[in-house]
């Protein structure tokens, strides 16, 4: 089939991320993407070698006809966490013969309300588009939501990663007996003081990603990035791949938003995860969602230091002196990764949809 995806950059890459997982995971399985994105220049970084099947188109002006490869809509048109198409498009897709399903990618949340909102049609009956059936889709971590993001040689390639040959790949030489930390994190981050202060308690080589990371790390550290025990290494931008072995060397990872968030879910290692920060604490409710669900069959010590942590992490709560067990918290980090592996992918799952739809 060929599938147009859409996606708007609004003030972070999270989305364009997630929209090329999405794209290069469908290409890889047999097929035609299209994406339309209003900034893709996060692509010279984050991807930049391309996808085979995976065409990026700019974002269409205003009353223009979107331009096609083979059709002038595809068989499927996926609009990205809420992003307004076009009306050129919304009208082509309404008049669109055979019929174009037509979806809505939502924000992965555990909460509740994802389960009984996933599926749910939405009949267009004024504007550009009227006539047509948009679906709501959510990710999420049960049977009756959409799944996650996960390419089918995951595992294999996490399985085949030599940690240490990748470090020196990348010339991050850990000293003996130094811990890892991989950090990437909104900005303000009003626990970072705290955490800076309880890696203090081990050798500890902290790896900041560019943009905010590397600014409030630098504030506390230094210039030189080092202050006491703790020392830091500012990355370049990596590309996709590479951000997954960064997650997978590393023995916490500090992540943020859904692309990386997933990715560290994924890596099966330690990580605290902050969400996208909103007015009146309205995040919290997204993060206790996730952490009810991801630590239910958790140790009672170690979910009270993960949730104390987390809590921390996203601005809801002081920040405790100390981390948690990373020993207990690696082997909880295992299992829940390996729970998430039980489900379908979102990738498999979402063809499968449309195809119920057509």
């Amino acid at each position: 089939m060929q599938w147009d995806l859409y996606c708007r950059v609004v003030d972070n890459f999270g989305d364009l991320g997630v929209c090329w997982r999405l794209a290069t995971d469908l290409a890889s399985r047999g097929e035609r993407v299209r994406l339309w994105v209003d900034d893709a220049s996060a692509l010279a970084w984050l991807a930049p070698g391309g996808a085979p099947g995976v065409v990026v188109r700019a974002w269409p002006s205003i009353g223009s006809a979107p331009p096609g490869i083979d059709t002038p809509v595809g068989d499927v048109v996926v609009a990205a966490f809420g992003c307004t198409l076009p009306d050129a498009m919304l009208a082509a897709l309404a008049g669109a013969s055979p019929r174009t399903v037509w979806i809505n990618l939502e924000y992965l949340s555990a909460e509740t309300y994802v389960e009984r909102s996933h599926g749910l049609p939405s009949l267009q009956s004024t504007g550009a588009a009227a006539g047509a059936t948009q679906w709501f889709y959510y990710p999420g971590y049960t049977a009756a939501t959409g799944g996650l993001l996960r390419e089918s040689d995951l595992a294999a390639r996490r399985q085949s990663f030599d940690r240490a040959t990748w470090r020196a790949s990348v010339g991050l030489l850990p000293r003996d007996g130094e811990r890892l930390v991989s950090l990437f994190c909104y900005d303000p981050q009003p626990a970072l003081p705290a955490l800076i202060e309880a890696l203090s308690d081990v050798p500890t080589l902290l790896l900041v990603t560019p943009g905010a990371a590397t600014r409030q790390a630098r504030d506390l550290l230094g210039t030189g990035l080092s202050r006491g025990r703790v020392r830091g290494v500012a990355l370049p931008w990596l590309a996709q791949p590479d951000y997954d072995h960064l997650l997978w060397a590393s023995d916490l990872n500090c992540v943020r938003g859904e692309d990386s968030w997933v990715r560290a879910q994924w890596a099966g290692r330690p990580f605290l995860w902050q969400a996208y920060p909103q007015g009146d604490r309205v995040h919290a409710a997204k993060v206790h969602a996730f952490l009810d669900r991801s630590l239910e069959q958790a140790p009672g010590a170690l979910a009270t230091a993960v949730r104390a942590w987390s809590a921390a992490w996203n601005g809801l709560a002081p920040s405790p002196a100390a981390l948690p067990d990373l020993t207990a918290w690696q082997l909880q980090s295992q299992h829940w990764r390996d729970r998430l592996w039980a489900e379908p992918d979102l990738a498999t799952k979402l063809i499968g949809f449309v195809a119920a739809r057509r």
